[in-house]
């Protein structure tokens, strides 16, 4: 089970159960994805609902980087991830959430 005071979320890729969480190496590594956008731009865009399923997908495959998976968003093109497009953006915004906010502080 994901322990969300690690800031970690589970994430089920199939029939796998993955423990999702965005490491500083992880985070880093979204970033460099992101080109001439910021993180911020990107935590912005999930605060006011304007994220695209790109956003949903780069969060994603940092966050199961960030658990020790091997990965590429290439690998998840054909992989469901437990409940579907919509679980996947809560899944996105909560390892924002669990990233960025001190743990008793407020957040999930």
């Amino acid at each position: 089970m994901a322990n969300p005071w690690a800031g970690e979320v589970e994430v089920w890729l199939g029939p796998e159960r993955r423990v999702a969480k965005l490491t500083l190496g992880a985070l880093a590594e979204l970033e460099a994805g992101l080109g001439d956008v910021s993180l911020m731009d990107l935590v912005r865009r999930f605060e006011s609902g304007a994220f695209s399923s790109r956003d949903v997908l780069a969060l994603i495959v940092a966050g199961l980087r960030g658990g020790g998976w091997e990965g590429r968003a290439e690998d998840l093109r054909t992989v469901e991830i437990g409940g579907g497009p919509v679980a996947a953006a809560r899944i996105a915004a909560e390892l924002l959430a669990r990233a960025f906010t001190v743990p008793g502080q407020g957040g999930s």
